[in-house]
């Protein structure tokens, strides 16, 4: 699929990507020619083939859910920029 250069700024300003004229051109030609190999992967039949959402299926790993360190605010709280008694100051961000 060839793209036209008015595109292929559009792509840019949308990436937030600043492109000098003389770079517009071997953007043209690398995105057309990702969307040709996508295009490519169209033609593929997948009847039947479960959609996946990774590579490997596989179940995580569980831990027990057990309190750590959460007994001692001093520690917890030992690196903390600010607090307030035993809990993390933070900058107010919404009104």
């Amino acid at each position: 699929m060839p793209l036209d250069i008015l595109t292929v700024r559009r792509i840019a300003r949308l990436a937030r990507l600043r492109l000098e004229d003389s770079e517009i051109e071997r953007l043209r030609q690398e995105l057309g020619g990702i969307l040709a190999w996508v295009e490519m992967l169209d033609e593929l039949d997948v009847t039947g083939v479960p959609p996946m959402t990774g590579a490997v299926a596989m179940a995580l790993k569980m831990r027990p859910d057990l309190v750590t360190e959460g007994g001692n605010p001093e520690i917890v709280l030992g690196n903390a920029p600010e607090r307030i008694g035993d809990f993390y100051a933070v900058p107010k961000v919404v009104e």
